[in-house]
């Protein structure tokens, strides 16, 4: 079984945080460097060959998600993959209509939403849901209690960032479908995390990350695109697109894939990881962190916190419970980093204190253990 000594990460910190950036391993780091490599060996030919190594990477990570190879692209994380969204839907939208949301999206996000629909007169609707949140049926009526007849979009976290929730973003996707209501679902969290069937859940468009749960290298993500709606698709980055030789794939994936002079390792390392995922009993690992994650919970709730979520039902990696309101959160997570070197999510959710950890591969018990220690002097 994988442990903390297969990563680069410090031995002195007790890593929960696993969930904002990821930990790559030292074989995929190695199979990163190779691919790096032989771009410099000929730069030229490396440029050559990209569009076919691309579409080889692509239909790797398609087979895996649950869809055509042609109706997704990588892109370095799924803010950008949002963003992407924002600006393709944005100019559909007329004076009034609405993207629904809820109060528990990702900042950046959201910010990036307010960017694009700026001059179209239409406007954000943040669903409220409450911490404790209820049940996965009660958040899915809270959501669609918040649609109008001037809802056009849908726009929702698989699972939030700032709170650990998982939402029903099955049940509202097929819902808004019926309804004919865009959906974009942010899966930052999802991919090698969660089950993910992209032509069952039946989005119009899904983002998610590869560098967090699946351990890629740090700037990996994919965007998909429901076919209908790739003709509506426009580039933030405006390069050559099918202008220079590509590997057939349609104009969706020329214009938003190839940006000129990047670093591609991160993409072309995921069919890679697939397999490392593979060799590692993927389910096991997932069966371990999840354990650790449930006894991580029940030490925190045993300490008199509340969990922010229907935690037992949500087959998550990360946990979330409320602090005491009173907490100073900057203090806290200071003081848990410098004095007791555990790296913890610790920040305010409106009035609430939210403390959040993640466990994977690296996690063990002693990890959970220092936290629970520290958090009896801290608090």
């Amino acid at each position: 079984m994988l442990t903390k000594a297969d990563f680069l990460l410090r031995d002195d910190i007790h890593f929960l945080n696993h969930g904002s950036f990821g930990a790559c391993p030292r074989e995929l780091l190695d199979v990163q460097r190779s691919w790096q490599e032989r771009l410099e060996h000929q730069p030229v030919l490396f440029h050559r060959e990209l569009a076919d190594l691309m579409q080889g990477a692509r239909s790797a990570i398609a087979d895996y998600l649950g869809a055509q190879p042609t109706d997704l692209v990588y892109v370095t994380n799924s803010t950008f993959g949002v963003s992407m969204a924002a600006a393709m839907i944005a100019p559909m939208l007329a004076p009034g209509e609405e993207v629904l949301t809820t109060d528990h999206e990702y900042g950046a996000c959201l910010r990036a939403w307010r960017h694009h629909l700026q001059g179209t007169g239409a406007e954000i609707v943040e669903a409220c849901l409450p911490l404790p949140a209820p049940s996965m049926d009660e958040i899915e009526e809270l959501i669609w209690s918040s649609v109008t007849s001037r809802t056009r979009v849908l726009f929702l976290s698989h699972v939030t960032s700032p709170t650990a929730i998982r939402l029903p973003v099955e049940n509202l996707c097929a819902r808004a479908r019926e309804r004919g209501i865009l959906t974009v679902i942010d899966g930052a969290h999802a991919p090698a995390h969660l089950p993910l069937h992209l032509h069952t859940l039946n989005a119009d468009v899904y983002t998610g990350n590869f560098h967090k749960w699946m351990c890629t290298p740090k700037g990996s993500a994919f965007l998909w695109v429901h076919p209908s709606l790739h003709r509506a698709v426009q580039p933030l980055i405006v390069s050559w697109g099918n202008l220079i030789p590509t590997a057939g794939d349609g104009s969706f994936v020329d214009d938003v894939e190839y940006l000129g002079t990047r670093d591609v390792s991160p993409f072309l390392t995921v069919p890679e990881a697939l397999q490392w995922m593979h060799r590692n009993e993927w389910d096991l690992v997932q069966m371990e962190a999840r354990d650790l994650r449930d006894y991580g919970m029940h030490m925190l709730l045993r300490k008199g916190l509340a969990a922010c979520s229907d935690w037992r039902a949500d087959e998550l990696q990360m946990g979330a419970v409320l602090l005491p309101s009173s907490t100073d959160v900057q203090w806290l997570k200071n003081e848990l980093y410098n004095t007791h070197r555990i790296e913890v999510v610790v920040h305010r959710v409106f009035d609430h204190a939210v403390l959040r950890f993640s466990t994977h591969a690296h996690t063990s018990k002693g990890d959970l253990d220092a936290l629970s220690m520290a958090l009896n002097r801290l608090l």
